[in-house]
């Protein structure tokens, strides 16, 4: 495998440690930054063939970093690390142009695929509406379309519930629907689906 420079920046350093030590026996070379601003400051921009950066971080969090990288004209993919209960930020972290957002814990496999992914698809800026992604939404029905917006934006479904004043238990039967119909495990990857269709 060629040595690809993939670039992590976590504040957490058994994250940090963890990730190299994978990535290093996938056969990437690895560059670690505990913080947007050393990763910026680093010189190793030009030679970054991927970043991988947590959502959130103290000063300037993953978002900021993409915003400050676009700034500069400067492109390559990156996948942004997020907590469970953070989907609207990775929402917004996708609409800044992440190539994937992967969700903490993670099994290895999943973020050594998202890299491949990553370095195939290249710096490509808005990959093209699937159209697949666009029949399965369109096979929805017009309340699941509802409650499938609100949970892309990240509402639980306590709140679902109240802004279409529905039970509670009928938005958790529709949420199986839609992850179903969509061909989602999680609202994680229904985020990525509905995003990639979106362009």
């Amino acid at each position: 495998m060629s040595a690809q420079t993939i670039c992590v920046v976590d504040d957490d350093e058994s994250v940090r440690d963890s990730l190299g030590e994978l990535l290093d026996a996938a056969g990437y070379t690895v560059e670690c930054f505990p913080s947007a601003e050393k990763f910026l400051a680093s010189g190793t921009l030009d030679s970054c063939a991927c970043l991988i950066t947590d959502v959130r971080m103290p000063n300037m969090d993953g978002i900021g970093l993409q915003e400050e990288l676009a700034r500069r004209s400067v492109r390559f993919p990156v996948i942004v690390m997020t907590g469970h209960a953070d989907v609207p930020l990775a929402v917004r972290a996708m609409r800044a142009g992440a190539t994937d957002f992967i969700e903490k814990p993670f099994k290895p496999e999943a973020l050594l695929a998202a890299v491949r992914q990553a370095l195939v698809s290249g710096s490509k800026a808005g990959t093209p509406r699937d159209p697949r992604v666009a029949e399965r939404i369109a096979g929805l029905t017009a309340r699941e379309r509802e409650v499938m917006e609100l949970m892309v934006h990240g509402h639980p479904n306590k709140v679902i519930a109240q802004k279409l004043d529905i039970s509670f238990r009928t938005v958790e039967v529709h949420r199986s629907r839609i992850l179903a119909k969509m061909g989602a495990e999680n609202v994680a990857e229904l985020v990525r689906l509905v995003l990639s269709g979106a362009h």
